[in-house]
C-alpha cells in the first residue's frame, strides 16, 4: 500500500468571488496548506464555486474539515469533505 503524500479536501458552495489566496488563507490556521485551487470555467475562467485544498498531514485535514464544514464564508454556507478519486487513490492499485 502506497503512503499518501497529502490529504485533499473538496470544498463546495464557495462564493464566486473567492480567490485561491483567500481559500488558502481560510484553511491555513489548521495546518500547512500545500495547495489551494479553484475549479474554473474553461471559457470564461470564472470560478465555478468549488475547489480543493491539500494538507500535508491527515490530522490537519481532519481538523480543517471539522472546523470549516457548514461555516458561513462570504455569506454562503460552505461544505467540506475529503476528495474522492484522487490520484493517490488510483496509484494504490498499480
Amino acid at each position: 500500500m502506497a503512503k499518501k503524500l497529502c490529504w485533499e479536501l473538496f470544498i463546495s458552495k464557495l462564493s464566486f468571488y473567492t480567490s485561491e489566496n483567500e481559500l488558502k488563507r481560510l484553511f491555513s490556521p489548521f495546518g500547512v496548506v500545500k495547495q489551494a485551487r479553484l475549479i474554473r470555467d474553461p471559457k470564461t475562467q470564472r470560478p465555478k464555486g468549488f475547489g480543493f485544498v491539500k494538507f500535508e498531514k491527515e490530522a490537519e485535514a481532519q481538523k480543517a474539515l471539522k472546523a470549516m464544514n457548514g461555516r458561513i464564508v462570504q455569506g454562503r454556507m460552505i461544505f467540506v469533505e475529503f476528495a474522492q478519486g484522487s490520484t493517490d487513490e488510483a496509484n494504490k492499485n498499480t
